[in-house]
């Protein structure tokens, strides 16, 4: 109706064709801008759930269309209040100011300009934030973690188990102010899922799960492509019929809020991750969403169910009846969401207490259940005892070097849904609560028995005591030289000197920037031990280092078992995963493990070892493992931790920060003018690439560092004159047109990015802890084989110049040319292959590190030392 103003923000729906004004709740029209779609986006949420609220229902928002409709400035018209304080905000967040700074900075804009219309401090901008907000509920906790003072006992003084007081006392008798022992906040996990939905930014992203999955059934790239997806949809096809329902992974892990580590306080985030969204942006800070934030000092270990209940009862409620969602991508499109929960992401220990199922004990491993392969060794539980994974006729079950014994047991049993819900039916309920009568990493355990680090190796003398009882390996068992006990020297650790190679070498390893930390960091003075690996640290060992670092320091069986293992995790760590790839590795790692059952003692195969077994069947079921594992979700606890402002109550800093943080993130989402977590450049960012008229300029490079000029000579130019004069065929349009009117000074530089990669000379390299510089270019050449690729090593960058004609540019690098070489383009060429003993026709191993071998074994001292490899005194002498 003309000059009708439609008043959607108290609960009226817009029309198709409202316009591009709208009347704000207090009157008055004003254009619409950024945060107006915030806003817009935000409100329709209400709206479209309950469309009868009057105009009441919204007049939380009064204060935002206020701001929204005040100028900044007087005369200044195109900056809102509410525009400039939200980016000033998210300024502070993305920066990491501290609230004193900002009120700082606060109190200078108010000195500089009087009559600017900005609020007194950071209290009352974080109170404007938060009702744009998604907020959440405080739940008070009995003290000894046994019930919730939720629901049903929302109104009771005293626990329902253990009748303790549900408020602190002071000398037993209350306080004036009621003070719980214990809050979790709740953060409700449907109005987050509805506004994905509730913006074009997002909504079409939360499809894409049906539009982008695997054509080929044996890549897997996400996990719709998984077996666990696609047996999912086929149980329930009337979920999967839409593909705007949402499917979940949970993960909980503790962590420290403080800086002190040696305070003991362990409070545990609930994470969800929404795995609908495309694997570049799933495990992504930006769409986690922190669902429960359970308090310290203490793990909740076996009680974290208590816990959970309010997670259990909404996503109970969003699977069997679904929430009424907007769904931006189509216009006025409102649906029934529902949604799903695939999987739990957790460490081992963290696992334990989300199912149940004890990770020790001689029953540790929960696909195992009850044939677990275990053994009593001295003050532990080894896993061990892997050749019964083998075939029945498969000569190593006879073979008494293991542990002095014939393997005779079958492989462990496939148990049922059946099988387990029977096994839960006759666990006994205990009562819940902290009461007084109720009583690793492969990396780590092979790097450290390796270096025989005195604090990780698993080569103790508890574990030469346990080869002396099994019978087994007589040249490692323990012996007395006059008063002290002797430790023989054994082959599967390396010597003095070789750990001081070894640890020289990753001292003296490069990689490209951005690809690794500074592992020259990671070695300890005195070059014996590695200190302070990170996960990724170690993922980057394992693939890269380990099996070229170690070649020439062990022997070649024990180096080739190691290259199979590591091969292993470069090929499970990858962005895409095949099928084919898992199956073969499921039946090689058996023998990877029993290979290593012959070099290590018993006490190594912790159960980290053993589970390894089992990331094949992992990875066939649910996808990719990066988009399962705990990495993304521990960095996130990162960015928790620097939400706490006040130590005395950290709980409350996290929680408040984090509805801010979500409410300046959904409003980053429609910045286009500001630098904001969407819309930063990568690090090696090139920028845009004009188009040009001839194809020799269309990769441009993006040079880095302080500029010089450099004159070119002639005689170039001249000669390809003469050679078109000659109508020579290798003088082409493209390389005449170049050759004219190009302007003969260039520009010089240090560094350049190319493509997403960083370039620089050599001698800025020398200088730096990273390599970027080397380049090789791929060729043909009619004399080598179909099956051979031809790499032309242009060597190290001496220059990097820009050449100019009129307005185009072009890079030009002035390289040492070194000799090019062939290598196969399945990397399996190897220059010392007949000198390789592989331990098994089965086994593939190595081909796949010879290159990178090549590269770096000038680096290594091979001169052999057996002195150092003698005998020496025992650990516990």
């Amino acid at each position: 109706m003309f000059g009708y103003n439609q008043w959607i923000h108290h609960g009226e729906r817009a029309s198709a064709n409202a316009g591009t004004t709208v009347a704000g709740p207090s009157g008055g029209i004003h254009e619409r801008g950024e945060m107006f779609d915030v806003l817009d986006d935000i409100i329709s949420e209400d709206a479209d759930e309950d469309a009868v609220g009057g105009p009441s229902s919204n007049d939380q928002y009064d204060d935002l269309f206020a701001a929204l409709r005040s100028e900044l400035y007087p005369g200044v018209s195109s900056f809102s209040s509410l525009n400039f304080l939200v980016k000033l905000m998210h300024l502070k967040v993305l920066n990491k100011w501290t609230n004193k700074s900002f009120d700082e900075l606060l109190k200078l804009l108010k000195l500089a300009f009087p009559k600017i219309d900005l609020v007194e401090s950071h209290y009352e901008a974080k109170k404007l934030m938060t009702k744009m907000g998604l907020g959440y509920s405080s739940i008070h906790v009995c003290k000894n973690d046994c019930a919730l003072f939720w629901k049903e006992n929302s109104l009771k003084d005293t626990c329902p188990v253990c009748s303790e007081s549900r408020w602190k006392l002071q000398s037993g008798k209350r306080s004036g102010k009621n003070v719980p022992h214990k809050v979790l906040r709740y953060f409700p996990v449907g109005p987050r899922l509805k506004r994905l939905f509730a913006t074009s930014k997002t909504a079409k992203l939360m499809r894409w799960h049906s539009t982008g999955k695997s054509k080929d059934n044996d890549v897997m790239r996400h996990p719709v492509d998984g077996k666990s997806w696609q047996e999912f949809d086929k149980r329930h096809p009337q979920f999967a019929g839409d593909v705007r329902n949402v499917r979940l992974g949970l993960a909980a892990d503790g962590f420290n809020p403080f800086g002190n580590m040696s305070l003991s306080y362990s409070m545990w985030p609930v994470v969800l991750t929404t795995y609908n969204l495309p694997p570049w942006i799933c495990m992504k800070a930006e769409y986690l969403m922190l669902s429960l934030l359970i308090p310290g000092p203490q793990s909740p270990g076996k009680d974290i169910d208590v816990f959970l209940r309010p997670l259990i009862d909404e996503l109970k409620e969003l699977w069997v009846h679904g929430l009424d969602t907007r769904d931006a991508a189509y216009e006025n499109g409102v649906f029934r969401m529902r949604a799903a929960l695939l999987w739990t992401v957790n460490d081992f220990p963290a696992r334990s207490s989300l199912s149940g199922w004890s990770g020790q004990g001689y029953r540790a491993c929960p696909t195992c259940n009850e044939d677990t392969p275990s053994m009593r060794v001295i003050g532990k539980t080894a896993y061990f005892g892997h050749r019964r994974f083998l075939a029945t006729n498969h000569h190593w079950r006879s073979n008494l070097q293991f542990d002095g014994r014939t393997e005779r047991k079958r492989p462990p049993r496939r148990f049922s849904t059946t099988d387990i819900l029977e096994q839960l039916r006759r666990v006994k309920t205990g009562l819940p609560g902290k009461h007084p009568n109720y009583g690793g990493n492969v990396c780590d355990s092979l790097l450290g028995t390796l270096l025989a680090d005195p604090h990780k190796s698993k080569d103790t003398d508890n574990a030469r005591r346990d080869l002396a009882k099994l019978g087994i390996r007589h040249e490692l068992h323990l012996f007395e030289d006059g008063n002290k006990l002797m430790k023989p020297a054994a082959d599967y650790t390396f010597s003095e000197a070789n750990r001081r190679k070894f640890c020289r070498f990753i001292r003296s390893v490069k990689f490209p920037d951005g690809f690794a930390s500074n592992m020259s960091k990671k070695v300890a003075q005195n070059d014996s031990r590695l200190l302070g690996l990170k996960s990724h640290d170690c993922h980057v060992i394992m693939q890269r280092l380990l099996p070229v670092g170690c070649r020439s320091l062990v022997t070649k069986n024990i180096w080739s078992t190691i290259v199979e293992l590591c091969t292993f995790f470069k090929q499970l760590c990858a962005s895409t995963v095949n099928v084919s790839d898992m199956v073969k590795a499921q039946k090689q790692l058996v023998l990877i493990l029993c290979k290593l059952e012959r070099i290590f003692p018993p006490a190594f195969f912790d159960i980290m070892i053993h589970l390894v077994l089992h990331l094949p069947e992992e990875a066939i079921l649910g996808g990719p493992v990066h988009m399962r594992w705990m990495y993304p979700f521990e960095r996130y606890l990162k960015r928790l931790k620097d939400y706490v402002r006040n130590a005395a109550k950290p709980e409350g800093s996290i929680a408040e920060g984090y509805v801010v943080d979500e409410a300046l993130t959904f409003c980053s989402r429609y910045f286009d003018d500001v630098e904001t977590r969407f819309n930063r450049p990568d690090r090696n960012d090139d920028g845009m690439h004009p188009t040009r008229q001839l194809s020799v300029f269309e990769s441009q490079c993006k040079p880095l560092g302080k500029q010089s000029y450099v004159e070119l000579d002639n005689n170039d130019r001249d000669k390809i004159y003469a050679m078109h004069r000659m109508q020579a065929p290798e003088v082409t349009t493209e390389l005449l047109s170049l050759s004219s009117k190009t302007n003969m000074v260039v520009s010089s530089y240090p560094a350049c990015i190319v493509n997403g990669v960083r370039f620089v000379t050599h001698d800025r390299d020398v200088r730096l802890r990273t390599q970027n510089n080397g380049v090789s270019v791929p060729g043909t050449g009619q004399e080598i084989s179909s099956n051979f690729t031809l790499f032309v090593d242009l060597g190290n960058l001496q220059e990097i110049n820009l050449l100019r004609r009129d307005h185009d540019v072009i890079p030009i690098v002035q390289p040492v040319t070194n000799a090019s070489r062939p290598v196969t383009d399945d990397s399996s060429f190897l220059n010392d292959a007949d000198e390789i003993e592989l331990s098994d026709e089965e086994d593939e191993s190595v081909e796949e590190y010879a290159d990178e071998e090549t590269d770096v074994e000038n680096d290594i001292d091979t001169e052999e030392d057996d002195d150092d490899r003698s005998y020496h005194a025992s650990d516990s002498d």
